[in-house]
């Protein structure tokens, strides 16, 4: 049986080689047939491109004030009518030359690069003018520097006058452009096999041949490719006359000659679509043959299958009953995940309910002895006067009272009124009111500013809490540490000005700063704080507008950031 197996399999390769052979060569054709139409297209285009303008010159050498300019009239009319003539013709120039080759007129002549004065004695279409053909040429303007096809033609006086050659230039440029934009390789090559125009910019003033001394030197003469090096192209051609390389590519080649000054022009083409329609057929085939092997294998199991029958539906209710087993798993572990988060938001509930609870207590046992505070404060100024020290215990007073008030801005959000402040001056307060604690741990402060106002709108007091809390847990952070370094960074841009406190102390931990942000969350040691201030803080800057974040540095601490909304009306421009 192994022995049939590997002659079969050798059988379906040797005929899949053979199939795939032939398909190749079968859609080449096809290829070929559908290239050769393209390369007709290209070569119509071409031809009737070249020919549509080659009447101009000759209506031209009749034109009466053409005769006149070559007996010595003024040449400023003709100018100005050759610029005309150019323009609704749509070529690139017309000038008129003397019998020397000196340019007496042009359509271009007010422009930089003009004809006017230049000398084409040298040029073949001058020549062949001369002798009374009409003269065809191609090559680099001498004076402009771009291409061109020329056409000239003998301008011959009815009187006897003197004779004079009248010539054109028209630009070739556009069917390069439509080449290239097809995706197609095409390139266009003349008698010496230079590469006039391409598809692929590369390949233009490369040769399919090396030139001979000959050649080079008719073309230096003449200045037909003046600053070009003429090297050759990387390509050649395969014996099979259907196909040539090109840097490095096997291409399909088709070539068409018969076109003007013995030119010739040459189309190439990927052969990946008859490869992949030969792979196609050949794949095809294969898969014929497995399917007709499947199919035996098949009929070959059916005999088989009787005796394993009994163990199939064994195995059919085992495989029932492990789904069975994995859904309930997998419900099971549902139902966990689901309990986990009630349990979760539950746990928080009862943490915000007693948040609340707190709030409530603090605010109702602290107002009496507040006012109470605030009433004597009052009453000893109205019989002491004021005092530094009564103004600031005034100020202390009024803080207290702010700080019982943000314990109630879960359920007071939008009540503040909002006015325009420099973040500068905000900072400069919670540095004030943290200065006994800096001096107390020796703590070493920066605070690093620019000249210009941090203008936003917000509420003083508010905002001073926050970067209160946030300097005070990083005073906190720093206090039991060799270095006590704390700097703080403000500045604006992208419509937002921020504020960066980063400290050298233990960090965040191994808590992110959502979990820290969770009431009662604290990295401090038990009995230092109630895990209050970053959840105050977070929900002040969020009222206003803004993002605050934390991160644990690199280099030891931590890091927070606060970045708020600018008051572009209030902020100097």
């Amino acid at each position: 049986m192994r022995l049939a197996y590997t002659f079969t399999l050798f059988l379906v390769l040797a005929v899949s080689l053979a199939l795939f052979q032939g398909a190749f060569l079968y859609f080449t054709a096809q290829q070929s047939e559908q290239a050769a139409a393209r390369l007709t297209v290209y070569q119509n285009t071409l031809e009737s491109e070249i020919r549509h303008f080659a009447h101009l010159p000759f209506l031209l050498s009749l034109d009466p004030m053409v005769t006149e300019t070559l007996k010595g009239a003024d040449t400023g009319a003709l100018d100005k009518r050759l610029a005309r003539f150019s323009q609704s013709a749509g070529v690139d120039a017309i000038y008129l030359m003397d019998h020397t080759g000196h340019t007496l007129s042009a359509s271009n002549a007010r422009s930089a690069a003009s004809f006017k004065g230049q000398n084409y004695g040298y040029r073949p279409y001058f020549k062949a003018a001369q002798n009374g053909e009409l003269g065809e040429f191609y090559g680099i303007g001498a004076t402009t520097g771009e291409p061109g096809y020329f056409y000239a033609i003998a301008v011959r006086h009815p009187d006897g006058g003197p004779d004079g050659v009248i010539a054109i230039k028209v630009d070739l440029s556009p069917i390069q452009d439509v080449w290239q934009a097809s995706g197609e390789r095409v390139l266009l090559a003349n008698a010496d096999g230079v590469v006039l125009l391409a598809s692929d910019p590369a390949w233009r003033y490369r040769t399919l041949t090396a030139l001979s001394a000959g050649q080079k030197q008719r073309i230096d003469l003449s200045r037909q490719f003046a600053g070009e090096a003429l090297d050759p192209l990387d390509w050649s051609t395969n014996d099979d006359a259907q196909t040539a390389d090109i840097g490095g590519d096997t291409l399909l080649h088709l070539s068409a000659g018969g076109l003007p000054n013995s030119w010739s022009l040459h189309f190439l083409e990927p052969r990946d679509t008859a490869i992949t329609r030969a792979g196609l057929t050949t794949g095809g085939f294969v898969m014929l043959a497995m399917m007709s092997f499947i199919l035996f294998q098949t009929n070959r199991a059916r005999r088989v299958s009787l005796a394993l029958r009994k163990s199939e539906r064994e195995e059919a209710l085992l495989r029932q009953a492990n789904a069975k087993l994995a859904i309930e798993i997998e419900e099971r572990r549902l139902a966990e995940r689901t309990l986990q988060k009630t349990q979760a938001e539950l746990e928080q509930a009862g943490r915000l309910a007693a948040l609340g609870q707190l709030a409530s207590s603090v605010t109702h046992e602290l107002g009496q002895p507040i006012a109470a505070m605030r009433n004597q404060l009052t009453a000893a100024e109205m019989t002491q006067g004021a005092t530094p020290l009564n103004d600031k215990m005034q100020g202390l007073v009024a803080r207290m009272e702010n700080i019982t008030k943000q314990l109630k801005f879960f359920s007071r959000k939008g009540r503040d009124k909002f006015e325009p402040l420099d973040l500068r001056e905000v900072v400069a307060a919670a540095r004030d009111l943290n200065a006994p604690n800096i001096a107390h741990i020796g703590a070493q402060l920066t605070i690093a500013e620019p000249g210009a106002p941090l203008i936003l709108k917000g509420n003083r007091m508010r905002l001073e809490q926050v970067v209160t809390n946030i300097l005070r847990n990083a005073l906190d952070a720093v206090e039991m540490q060799a270095e006590k370094r704390i700097d703080i960074a403000m500045g604006a841009g992208d419509g937002q000005v921020w504020l960066e406190v980063s400290d050298s102390g233990h960090g965040l931990g191994d808590q992110s700063f959502d979990e820290l942000r969770e009431p009662f969350a604290t990295t401090r040691e038990s009995g230092r704080g109630m895990g209050l201030g970053l959840t105050i803080s977070a929900g002040i800057v969020s009222d206003h507008g803004g993002t605050i974040t934390a991160q644990n540095r690199a280099s030891g601490g931590a890091v927070f950031h606060i970045a708020l909304p600018q008051d572009k009306e209030a902020a100097p421009t």
